[in-house]
């Protein structure tokens, strides 16, 4: 493990720890994997801390670890096929019975969740926060997944951190006219997938509607639950391929296979931009364990889509640094 070679996280120069979070979401972006992501900004100040002593003085500290960063994550893109969300894969939902459920694939399919502490900014201008929060909506980052990895690069820096060309072709050691070629290359193929989501705001009503869901959820009162939904909403449940639309099948899906989540207790959190609730289920010997992060898309005062990610491997919550017992 590099940890291991560099020692405690504190024994690190402290200009290279006080870009960790920043790192982490330029990282998660690209990769679209809390995972990945750590691991990519691990190896990023390893790198970084064994080069220090010849760096002073030859550019920006800040640019350097960019650098160091984006090859990384263009070394753990090679030859790996792209991660995606069940609703991109399937183009008709399956149906809400236990039959569904047979349909798994490895984590290292799906793009994953990631907590808002992790990647986004604590302060800073409100505007550069918005910018911030809408580039880590999971639609957003599962529509970065179809671009290749350079241009990937190419649009993350430019569009969502605001690099200037020059500086970007001086980063991947290309020209201005490559960059600017890549990233309209970069934008066409977004636009083809669905784009860029727009901005949303969390406001007192939006509050209040996370509030009654946890409500809802927590009494298992499926049908006050299922009025917060948009009448065609949908639902999809990672590492499983299966997913839903509308009131009804999610309203039958929760009374049927779904029904174990009973007396589940709810922890609110936001994730990728959004509000989100860590589910921990009734266990058999007693108490509560982690199961599942709800990520929530809010549309005209009502829930559009739930994403549901599964704790299944037991090892999500703890990367996410989410409680792991109750």
């Amino acid at each position: 493990m590099t940890s291991a070679v560099i020692g405690p996280a504190e024994q690190l120069d402290p200009r290279l720890l006080e870009h960790r979070r920043e790192l982490t979401g330029y990282c998660y972006r690209m990769l679209g994997s809390v995972f990945d992501a750590e691991d990519a900004v691990q190896e990023t100040l390893v790198r970084a801390w064994r080069g220090l002593s010849d760096f002073e003085g030859r550019s920006a500290l800040r640019s350097w670890l960019y650098r160091i960063a984006t090859n990384v994550c263009l070394d753990q893109l090679a030859g790996r096929q792209r991660r995606a969300l069940p609703m991109d894969l399937a183009g008709s939902p399956y149906p809400p019975v236990p039959a569904s459920l047979a349909g798994r694939r490895p984590t290292t399919a799906w793009v994953e969740p990631v907590l808002d502490r992790q990647v986004l900014p604590e302060d800073g201008d409100p505007a550069d926060r918005a910018v911030a929060r809408e580039s880590v909506r999971l639609a957003f980052v599962a529509a970065l997944q179809h671009l290749p990895p350079k241009q990937r690069a190419v649009l993350i820096l430019r569009e969502v951190l605001r690099w200037k060309a020059d500086e970007v072709a001086e980063l991947l050691d290309t020209t201005v006219a490559s960059v600017n070629s890549a990233l309209q290359r970069a934008r066409a193929t977004l636009a083809d997938v669905g784009g860029r989501p727009a901005p949303r705001t969390l406001d007192d009503d939006a509050r209040a509607l996370l509030a009654r869901y946890l409500d809802a959820f927590e009494r298992y009162d499926i049908d006050a639950f299922v009025q917060l939904l948009h009448e065609d909403a949908t639902q999809h449940m990672p590492p499983f391929e299966m997913w839903l639309r509308g009131r009804e099948d999610i309203s039958t899906w929760m009374t049927g296979p779904g029904a174990g989540c009973r007396g589940s207790r709810l922890i609110e959190t936001s994730a990728n931009g959004t509000p989100a609730v860590a589910q921990y289920r009734p266990a058999e010997g007693g108490g509560h364990v982690p199961w599942g992060l709800h990520v929530l898309e809010i549309e005209d005062g009502r829930i559009a889509h739930i994403s549901s990610f599964l704790n299944l491997d037991c090892e999500l919550f703890a990367a996410l640094g989410l409680p792991t017992e109750l």
